[in-house]
């Protein structure tokens, strides 16, 4: 059962626990520049988006790296990340369709969510449940559900111009 960081930016209010508890957690400190999800404000709709690897499947992360310091672990279901093998050429970051690989300036080289070994505690922190740790198969049927009604009034919009 693979499992995805679900974001719904509707319901963040912009506190940035979550930057904070990573942060913590990853590097021992309170340094939400260094936090592997970041909440980027929208400030012209008031609007506060969680930012975090989505670990994608085709991941141009993996495949842009020169020295196979990114790889997908098809098990876990995450873009791993070697610290050890990472040159800082940042070729990552500029692939990345989600702006969600990190640089760290002090070490010149870059980190990226790892999901805390399966237990995002970003996920436990946020109190609006704004980003949740979920079953893949369970967000799509839940995201159908959510589109389906949409579907159905637009279905029936047509219909009804379409008779006229």
């Amino acid at each position: 059962m693979e499992k995805v960081i679900f974001i719904e930016p509707e319901k963040c209010t912009g506190c940035r626990i979550c930057e904070i508890v990573c942060s913590l957690n990853k590097e021992g400190a309170v340094d939400p520049q260094r936090s592997r999800i970041q909440v980027v404000k929208i400030d012209s709709i008031s609007l506060s988006v969680p930012v975090v690897c989505q670990q994608c499947y085709d991941a141009p992360c993996v495949a842009v790296c020169p020295v196979g310091a990114l790889s997908r672990d098809e098990a876990a279901g995450i873009v791993s990340h070697d610290q050890d093998l990472c040159i800082g050429c940042k070729s990552c970051v500029a692939v990345c369709p989600f702006g969600a690989i990190g640089i760290d300036t002090k070490a010149n080289k870059v980190f990226k969510c790892d999901l805390c070994g399966d237990d995002p505690v970003c996920v436990k922190f946020c109190e609006t449940r704004a980003i949740q740790y979920v079953d893949a198969n369970t967000l799509s049927l839940r995201r159908k559900r959510e589109v389906v009604p949409n579907l159905a009034d637009l279905l029936q919009k047509h219909t009804t111009q379409s008779a006229v």
